[in-house]
């Protein structure tokens, strides 16, 4: 596991967690961070408002690669004027693209988000686009220079979990790049099925920060991800189609 390494966009990184900030008090994010193992943190670039008497990025720890995301944005237009502040904010080169019309269900719009990661990948912007789970969009998406691909699992915030698990799946077996699944998942089991799946790591955010205990459900979210990753390298047992096989070989009963 050592040399388990997730590649996004030329860079390495470890932890197969990538932690979200939305929600939490700031506070908490050290501790949360520190317990996930996360290597990756989102910010809404609105948070990182250096003007303001308190900045998240004083709250991320040293070390800590920052995914900015483009929450807010609702067109391509403005996924690619938000992602540019970031970068001038001292954000660096990491940008989640989120962009969303519907205001009721939250669901990504798929076709502006092809749009907005071919400019910002042409401008050097290592991209990872939040999209609805869609084949043909996710081959764009790569054609259009994303390092990774984001489908949700469930709408954004529902801790439902894996309601978009078929369609997920068939995204991990055609796309070469790394499938990281973001939002909707609301336990450590549902990550680690996710894992399993073969997905190259997890986002999660809601189910941390409306947790009773943010540091403790960290940790299990971690210990989640890296089980179900652990499971899907050593290759998943066979499944029968039917009847049951004896785990000892069965040469008789006692009776005979």
């Amino acid at each position: 596991m050592e040399q388990d390494i997730l590649w996004i966009g030329g860079h390495k990184f470890h932890s197969r967690f990538i932690l979200g900030s939305g929600k939490y008090s700031l506070g908490l994010i050290e501790a949360a961070v520190r317990d996930a193992g996360a290597e990756i943190i989102t910010l809404a670039v609105r948070r990182a408002n250096t003007k303001e008497r308190e900045s998240i990025l004083d709250f991320i720890p040293k070390g800590v690669t920052l995914l900015p995301n483009t929450s807010g944005a609702r067109n391509a237009e403005e996924a690619v004027r938000i992602a540019r502040l970031a970068r001038e904010l001292g954000c660096g080169d990491f940008v989640k693209i989120e962009i969303m019309r519907d205001s009721k269900y939250l669901l990504p719009d798929n076709q502006e988000t092809i749009r907005a990661t071919e400019v910002l990948a042409k401008e050097g912007f290592i991209v990872m686009p939040y999209m609805y789970p869609d084949l043909n969009a996710a081959r764009d998406l790569a054609c259009a220079g994303a390092a990774a691909v984001m489908p949700l699992a469930a709408p954004i915030g529902s801790n439902k979990g894996l309601t978009a698990k078929e369609f997920i799946q068939i995204l991990i077996d055609e796309i070469e790049l790394p499938i990281i699944v973001d939002a909707g998942i609301g336990r450590p089991s549902q990550a680690c099925e996710a894992m399993e799946m073969g997905a190259a790591a997890v986002m999660a955010n809601t189910a941390l920060a409306t947790a009773g205990d943010i540091p403790m459900m960290a940790a299990a979210f971690r210990q989640g991800i890296e089980a179900g990753r652990k499971a899907y390298l050593a290759g998943l047992g066979r499944v029968l189609a039917r009847g049951a096989s004896a785990s000892d070989p069965l040469t008789g009963f006692l009776r005979d």
